[in-house]
C-alpha cells in the first residue's frame, strides 16, 4: 500500500475507535476533514519537490504567482499576506529572500509614499514563466481519472466549503 493509502488506512481504523469512545462523533465530516488535510500536504510536497530545485519554498512561489497574476504585477504586504495566509512578519522574510533574489522590487507607492508596494520583476516573470510549465504534467497527473465533470464537481464543492469557513470566521469575529 502506498505512504497516503496507508495513512488513510490509519485514519480510518483511528476515526472507528473514537466513534467507540464518541457516540456522536461526526463521522463523514471528521473523516472528509482529515482526509482533505492529508490530500492536501501531499500535494504540497509533490510541488514543493520541484521549487526545491531552486532554493524556493511554496510561500515565496506563491507570492510570485499572485504578482504575476495581478493586472499590474502589484501588490501591498496586507494584500499578500491575506492572499497566501502568512503573517506580516513571514511575508517580511518572503519579500526580502525575493528581493534579494531579483525576482521582486518593493518601494514607495507613487499615491500615498506611506504605503509599500511590492512589484515583480522581469526577472521574476521569466522565472515563473520557466518554473510553471514542467510542473503542468505533474498537477495533470494529479487528477488523472477525474472526468470533467469530476473535476468541477470538486470545484464547486470545495468552494461551497471555503464559503462555509468563511462565514464561520464570520461568525466568530462578531
Amino acid at each position: 500500500m502506498s505512504r497516503l493509502g496507508n495513512c488513510i488506512a490509519m485514519m480510518d481504523e483511528g476515526i472507528e475507535r473514537m466513534l467507540e469512545a464518541i457516540p456522536d462523533l461526526p463521522v463523514e465530516q471528521a473523516r472528509l476533514c482529515r482526509l482533505m488535510l492529508m490530500v492536501g500536504g501531499r500535494m504540497d510536497e509533490a510541488l514543493d519537490e520541484k521549487l526545491k530545485s531552486q532554493q524556493l519554498i511554496d510561500s515565496e512561489f506563491l507570492t510570485l504567482l499572485i504578482l504575476y497574476s495581478s493586472p499590474d504585477g502589484s501588490s501591498t504586504p496586507g494584500e499578500l499576506c491575506e492572499f497566501t495566509s502568512q503573517g506580516s512578519t513571514n511575508m517580511t522574510r518572503i519579500g526580502n529572500t525575493l528581493v534579494k533574489r531579483g525576482l521582486i522590487s518593493r518601494g514607495a507607492s507613487a499615491e500615498d509614499r506611506r504605503r509599500v508596494v511590492i512589484r515583480i520583476t522581469a526577472a521574476g516573470r521569466r522565472f515563473v514563466l520557466k518554473m510553471l510549465p514542467p510542473m503542468f504534467p505533474r498537477v495533470e497527473a494529479m487528477f488523472a481519472g477525474f472526468s470533467a465533470t469530476e473535476r468541477s464537481q470538486l470545484s464547486r464543492l470545495l468552494r461551497k466549503l471555503a464559503k462555509n469557513l468563511d462565514q464561520l470566521d464570520a461568525e466568530d469575529a462578531s
